[in-house]
């Protein structure tokens, strides 16, 4: 099965994910797509890091996100990825940002459909505000929302979260 949980910035998303990895009752690899570039950024890892339990996997992938899910998918495992938002911006900030984010983005969105296992992927939802001032904001939006309904054609269960509460989109309820 294929999840794609979206929200706000501390909606709840991440928790939602791992306590369904946990409910799998699969061995767990979080794929983790986050860099600390600066304090406040370390401090938001290690909170997430804190929470895992300690038997999960740690992969850190920050630009090739289908090469580490296709090395680490499988009929008994269950992988988290987060953040798709944070991936995203790795890819817009990278030196050849425009020739690899097509290319990154193309290889997951056709690699997925065929990953075994199940493979839940949590994404900021951007796009619900105003449509942002400069011009590289404004292309984040549009790619974030473009690669988020992608995401739901493929995916099994797609998952709005506010306030810590989810809303199933598509799929079977929770």
């Amino acid at each position: 099965m294929k999840q794609l949980i979206l929200g706000g910035a501390r909606s709840g998303k991440s928790a939602l994910a791992e306590k369904m990895a946990l409910d799998s009752g699969l061995a767990v690899t979080y794929i983790a797509t986050a860099t600390a570039g600066d304090e406040e950024m370390a401090e938001r890892i290690a909170h997430h890091r804190a929470r895992r339990p300690v038997g999960w996997r740690l992969v850190e992938e920050p630009l090739r996100l289908a090469s580490a899910i296709a090395a680490h998918a499988a009929p008994d495992r269950c992988l988290i990825v987060d953040c798709l938002t944070l991936w995203l911006n790795n890819l817009l900030a990278a030196e050849d940002e425009a020739l690899l984010c097509a290319e990154q983005r193309a290889a997951l969105l056709a690699s997925l459909p065929n990953m075994p296992g199940h493979i839940i992927f949590v994404s900021n939802e951007v796009g619900m505000g105003i449509v942002p001032l400069g011009e590289l904001s404004r292309r984040f939006c549009d790619e974030a929302g473009r690669l988020h309904q992608d995401l739901a054609q493929i995916c099994d269960r797609v998952i709005f979260v506010a306030a810590g509460l989810p809303l199933v989109l598509k799929g079977t309820p929770l």
